[in-house]
Parts: C-alpha cells; structure tokens; sequence
C-alpha cells in the first residue's frame, strides 16, 4: 500500500491508505477541504514535503468529489426514466419566472 500523507499546522503525519468511509468527508466537507488545499498551496508557504501531501489529500479529494456527482447524476437519471428511457424534462417559462419572482 501507498502511504498517505496529510498536513497539520506545522506536522506531516504518515499513515497507510486506507478506503473507509472515515477519511473522507461528505461532498460539501471535500470541497471546503480542497479549497483550503488550494490555498494553502498557493501561497508557497508549504515545505516540499507538505505540498507532495496536500496533493496527494487534493487528489483523494477530487476523486472523491467526481464519483459523488457521477452518484447524484446516476439517481436524477433513474428518477427522471419513463418506463427505463431517460426522458428529458424541459422547463416551461413559467417555471422560470416563478423561480425569479421569488
């Protein structure tokens, strides 16, 4: 197995890949993690060491992220079939301009 690495204030901390639930966030938590990634990166504060693990974090996390919206596709795609064929909904201009009214 590949170790994993993450950043702490100023602490690399190793660990074993491990595929649970546990060491990833929901879709929201991923983002803001990622974002704080970025940014962290960015700023060109991080040693050689801590960068290689940011990425090594940012990558889980976006593949984490791209399987949770191909899940969420997959469900609006099953609750949108009719009778096992995608049917494609189109929105009315009614439905557009409640939506603005509000």
């Amino acid at each position: 197995m590949i170790p994993l690495c993450f950043v702490g204030m100023s602490q690399i901390v190793t660990r074993k890949h491990s595929k649970t639930k546990e060491s990833l966030p929901d879709f929201e938590a991923a983002l803001r993690e990622l974002e704080t990634l970025v940014e962290q990166m960015e700023r060109g504060e991080l040693t050689l060491e801590e960068s290689l693990c940011s990425f090594e974090r940012g990558i889980e996390l976006t593949r984490h992220c791209q399987r949770a919206l191909e899940e969420a596709e997959q469900r609006v795609q099953l609750l949108t079939e009719k009778d096992g064929v995608p049917e494609l909904i189109p929105l009315d201009d009614d439905t557009q301009n409640s939506s603005k009214a509000d």
